[in-house]
């Protein structure tokens, strides 16, 4: 536990972690609607973007169509609904400097330890700044720093790999101005990071096999978005990413709900879309049949037919089954074949890690994330004043995210409104906790370690998410009830905890309860504490992490 008398040298209302899509998206959001609160983001690399500064391998590109995954404050302004990552990580820089985050945002801030004090009810931060240790202090804290481990990826055991004579690269490592010209390329894997590479490095190389385990599907989708004359010619430039927004998003959600509702047919329609576009000398059954039914996992999407392209001309091939071994020369399988090959690929997946290697800890007890449940899939159970961003895997990440800080912004608005400094979440006791799982896909980097390193939910109360539910109404209201891939959930009691702990601390129950208290609040004394400070800094130097011209603070109703 930090001690108590470590006077923090920064000090802030709302202390941002990560400076990708989730972080930036957080930014603004409470800008906007929290202008009374100070805040700051502190981000460990040397630039953002987060997943688009990390990624370079050859290909790079979005998974999800970019009028969704773009933010609604900052629209995708391409008619590109894929497109390259440097393009992305472009954008994620202009809606920064276009929208005046960029004084908020403190690069080379790795966040090393947080721990929460009940007795000062605040964060107590320990950051790295280039060898340097700073101490922040936070009323709140939002994790921002998404879903995976920067530093290493997904181990797998291959045979034989330490004896390779060539070269062996991992995507998330790619090395810079690597020349892969004229050179046997064979990529180990079978997700969307193998299918993405393939078409593009078919383009230098002499061969690319795909070596796979098992199949996945393979969607064909347009790099392009169509545009009709009277929809880009005579409408406003608001109402034509609203009218792509939309489009996208329903289309995504309809092909999902199909895919779960009907199985069977879904299988036979991806059967006969792949086995149109490959050449007659690859047999569907054995490499492009899988074992699971579409969305299952996340489905891999070729944009303007690249990969099927790249097999048909004869450059790129696949070979299914299991790896006997690593030759110094290439790979061979189980049934007797090999794959010549001068550079490995092992595209083998990413290795899922929530917290981005932080220290958590509340009252000095570590908290342990796969014993946890997530409540709104925005805070944990039992750590206070904490919001993490978590988005959805059956539609655009950032719609998921977008979703959390929304509800954790309404409930710093109710408890400001009200006086309260934390609130934590609580499972009820009546309620029996059968957990479900936070991410809902069966692939392996999804399931290989999630009962360690992602927390659960209970279902109807605390819940994982797929699709985009509705946003809820209060900090305790329901959301999603019936929507057909959705959360349903969640009337779960949060606890409010007060500055000063009046006799009975109040519990959200309902929509009609809370709309209660907000009259009374209106006429009750709220105590000085419970008001938030301008910025609460001990120091002159700290002058250079408060965003510029920022308004007074002053408490702020919940509407």
């Amino acid at each position: 536990m930090l001690s108590e008398k470590l006077e923090a040298t920064y000090s802030f209302d709302v202390v941002i972690i990560g400076a990708g899509p989730a972080g930036l998206n957080s930014a603004y959001r409470l800008k906007t609607q929290l202008p009374g609160l100070t805040f700051t983001v502190l981000e460990g690399r040397d630039d953002i973007g987060g997943t688009w500064d990390l990624f370079r391998y050859p290909g790079i590109r979005s998974d999800s169509d970019l009028y969704t995954y773009g933010f609604t404050w900052h629209p995708w302004p391409f008619a590109k609904p894929i497109a390259e990552g440097h393009l992305i990580k472009s954008y994620l820089k202009d809606s920064v400097s276009r929208h005046g985050l960029s004084d908020s945002i403190h690069l080379h801030h790795k966040v090393i330890a947080a721990d929460w004090s009940s007795k000062s009810q605040r964060w107590h931060l320990v950051v790295n700044h280039d060898g340097e240790t700073k101490r922040f202090q936070a009323r709140f804290i939002v994790l921002g720093a998404g879903y995976f481990d920067y530093q290493s990826p997904m181990k797998v055991e291959i045979p034989g790999l330490e004896g390779f004579a060539g070269k062996v690269i991992h995507p998330q490592f790619w090395p810079a101005d690597y020349d892969y010209s004229g050179k046997k390329i064979a990529i180990i894997g079978s997700g969307s990071t193998a299918t993405t590479l393939l078409p593009a490095l078919a383009e230098k190389a002499a061969r690319v096999t795909m070596v796979q385990r098992s199949p996945s599907y393979i969607l064909r989708v347009m790099g392009r978005s169509g545009r009709s004359s009277w929809v880009w010619n005579y409408l406003s430039s608001s109402f034509r990413s609203f009218y792509q927004r939309l489009r996208h998003a329903l289309m995504q959600a309809l092909f999902v709900a199909f895919c779960h509702y009907f199985p069977a047919r879904a299988r036979d329609v991806m059967r006969k879309l792949t086995v149109s576009q490959l050449p007659e000398w690859i047999d569907y059954d054995r490499h492009f049949s899988p074992r699971y039914n579409p969305w299952e996992q996340r489905m891999c999407w070729d944009v303007n037919g690249s990969f099927f392209e790249a097999l048909r001309t004869g450059k790129a091939g696949v070979a299914t089954g299991r790896i006997e071994t690593v030759t110094d020369g290439g790979i061979r399988m189980e049934d007797g074949s090999t794959v010549d090959a001068d550079v490995i690929v092992t595209a083998t997946g990413i290795n899922m890690k929530i917290g981005a290697d932080i220290d958590l800890r509340v009252d000095g007890e570590r908290v342990v994330w796969g014993e946890k449940l997530a409540w709104n899939v925005t805070m944990i159970e039992g750590v206070p004043n904490m919001g993490f961003m978590f988005g959805y895997t059956n539609a655009a990440w950032t719609l998921g995210i977008d979703n959390a800080i929304t509800i954790l912004i309404r409930l710093i608005k109710f408890m400001e409104c009200n006086g309260y400094a934390s609130v934590v979440p609580r499972v009820p006791k009546e309620v029996k906790a059968d957990t479900v799982r936070l991410f809902q896909l069966t692939s392996t980097s999804a399931t290989r370690h999630e009962d360690t390193i992602l927390p659960r939910g209970v279902e109807r109360i605390f819940l994982g998410q797929q699709s985009q539910p509705d946003a809820p109404e209060s900090p305790d209201g329901e959301h999603g009830r019936g929507a057909a891939l959705g959360v349903v959930a969640s009337n779960a009691p949060v606890r409010l905890v007060h500055d000063e702990p009046p006799a009975a601390r109040p519990v959200l129950r309902s929509p009609g309860r809370l709309r209660e208290r907000r009259e009374v609040a209106e006429q009750a004394r709220v105590p000085p504490d419970a008001t938030p400070r301008k910025s609460g800094m001990t120091s002159s130097s700290a002058r250079k992490y408060e965003p510029k011209a920022r308004p007074c603070s002053r408490r702020t109703r919940a509407t």
